[in-house]
């Protein structure tokens, strides 16, 4: 019988990548993590040695603890966040589960930029239309939940980048931008190991509209002028990304659940 504050695999797994995903901590120990250098996507190492940091940390939030097999550590962390309020589980199986399943994508976690005060911070262009919000969608909502992203003129990306330890990303001759015909948005997805059937559906129409191949997708025209009519309705770059961060959260969950449904199937349900 399932636990009352167990989670598994496969239903935190639908929560990933959505918005109602919560924080998750993983909490293995350093042997464990060296030996297996990957996260689940989205999730924070933190010590078992520091509750109260972890309590600040999560700011109320709900959380997933997770260590290697999810038994002592796990268990214990979310009793005692318990304890404090939060509302707290733990991962059945723990890293070992969420990697023994085959639709279970990891994180790579040397891909990942080194933090600036606690969270990942990148810098692109100023004026974003589709790479420029939906990569930094992929970031919040798969590798770090609070990155910062900082939106400047073009020709002040590199010197804000070495002033601000930000990582620059979308721009020209820099390691997180354009490759081999495919966006940058791909290029996140192959470095981070995010490569899921969803996703790589995801990718294609982004492709599609940022490359100007909007042949290549059905969706890619829709997206386009979406994405346009969204760098002329808001001219705050931050508050642009907060509305498109709802547009990719829709497209997300199409491309994960809604591909088969078409007009007449709505029109059925609708009767």
């Amino acid at each position: 019988m399932t636990a009352p504050s167990e989670i598994t695999v496969p239903q935190l797994l639908r929560l990933i990548g959505t918005p109602d995903a919560p924080a998750i901590v993983d909490l293995s120990i350093d042997p464990d993590f060296e030996a297996d250098p990957y996260l689940i996507p989205g999730a924070f190492r933190h010590s078992h040695e520091d509750p109260d940091g972890l309590v600040a940390r999560l700011a109320g939030s709900p959380v997933v603890a997770v260590c290697q097999k999810g038994k002592k550590l796990s268990q214990g962390m979310a009793a005692l966040l318990r304890t404090r309020g939060l509302k707290a589980e733990f991962l059945s199986g723990g890293n070992i589960g969420w990697r023994d399943n085959p639709k279970a994508p990891r994180l790579r976690a040397a891909a990942v930029p080194p933090p600036v005060q606690g969270r990942t911070l990148w810098v692109t262009r100023h004026r974003p239309k589709i790479d420029r919000i939906a990569c930094p969608w992929l970031i919040r909502r798969f590798v770090d939940c609070r990155a910062d992203f900082l939106f400047v003129a073009p020709a002040e990306v590199d010197d804000v980048a070495d002033r601000f330890g930000a990582t620059p990303f979308d721009v020209a001759d820099t390691f997180w931008s354009h490759r081999d015909g495919g966006c940058t948005f791909d290029t996140m997805l192959d470095e981070f190991g995010l490569r899921t059937e969803a996703l790589n559906r995801l990718a294609a129409v982004i492709c599609a509209a940022d490359t100007g191949q909007l042949e290549a997708s059905a969706q890619a025209p829709g997206l386009l002028a979406l994405s346009v009519g969204l760098s002329r309705l808001y001219r705050d770059d931050l508050t642009q990304l907060e509305a498109g961060m709802a547009l990719y959260d829709a497209l997300y969950r199409w491309a994960r659940d809604g591909i088969d449904e078409s007009h007449a199937s709505l029109a059925e349900e609708s009767e």
